[in-house]
């Protein structure tokens, strides 16, 4: 990865996974790198429209740059098929909302002689609709050089947070573990008052539709996957049930 994204490098950048957040890295990376995209269930028409190429798995993991853009669950299976066509110095980087999970699985599985960043994008394509400038990601050195990849995403105009997988998914688990529980609650709630509303409850409701359709894996990850989730999650149901009943 160039540490300088202000002109475009000739060799591509494989992505594994072509899915909402696979295609949101390919919209904004294709002027610095051509796409390779790898997905189980394919899109050619999308991929076209957004200047990747639609490529088998293995010419994707042989790119220089791998980014892995797969469900948690599936993170171990793809590693393994990945590491085989992986070449040496490549760096491989994840982008998925835990990070003590990936992390162990990309330590365990691929081969020594690869770079391993895992990342955190705190964006998705909902709130990214604007661009990327002031978004935050989240990044975890794991093995070779970080300051590169820190480097081309500061230039990207992200706000960078470094940081380690733990540190990582306890403050994910309130941060993000408390959004989405609540979003899903007021999700099934089905609310839709016709006049009466407020600013506050407006900007409740705004929040609650940036992840309502966030896709049903990444809300698994971030609640069952995130190993400090649960004592968030026990937490926030005591202290709800404990409210007095209005009188």
């Amino acid at each position: 990865m160039s540490d300088a994204p202000d002109k475009r490098c000739d060799s591509p950048m494989g992505i594994i996974g072509f899915g909402a957040f696979g295609q949101l890295m390919a919209e904004h990376l294709r002027a610095y790198f051509p796409i390779l995209a790898y997905d189980i269930a394919p899109n050619p028409s999308r991929a076209d429209a957004l200047g990747a190429t639609i490529v088998s798995l293995e010419v994707a993991a042989a790119c220089p740059v791998v980014i892995l853009a797969v469900p948690v669950s599936e993170m171990r299976g793809v590693a393994l098929r990945l590491a085989p066509h992986l070449r040496p110095g490549a760096l491989v980087l994840d982008v998925g909302s835990v990070k003590v999970g990936p992390a162990a699985i990309m330590r365990e599985t691929l081969p020594d002689d690869v770079e391993i960043v895992a990342t955190h994008p705190l964006f998705g394509p909902m709130s990214a609709r604007e661009g990327l400038r002031g978004a935050r990601i989240a990044i975890c050195p794991l093995r070779g050089r970080r300051f590169r990849v820190a480097a081309f995403c500061r230039r990207l105009g992200l706000d960078v947070i470094m940081t380690t997988p733990e540190e990582h998914d306890r403050d994910a688990a309130e941060v993000q573990g408390l959004t989405h529980l609540v979003a899903s609650l007021l999700t099934r709630m089905d609310l839709h008052p016709k006049r009466m509303t407020t600013r506050s409850f407006e900007l409740m409701m705004s929040a609650v539709d940036m992840v309502r359709n966030d896709a049903p894996e990444v809300r698994h990850a971030i609640l069952a996957s995130n190993p400090y989730a649960g004592d968030v999650l026990r937490r926030f149901k005591s202290l709800t049930s404990s409210l007095d009943e209005p009188s």
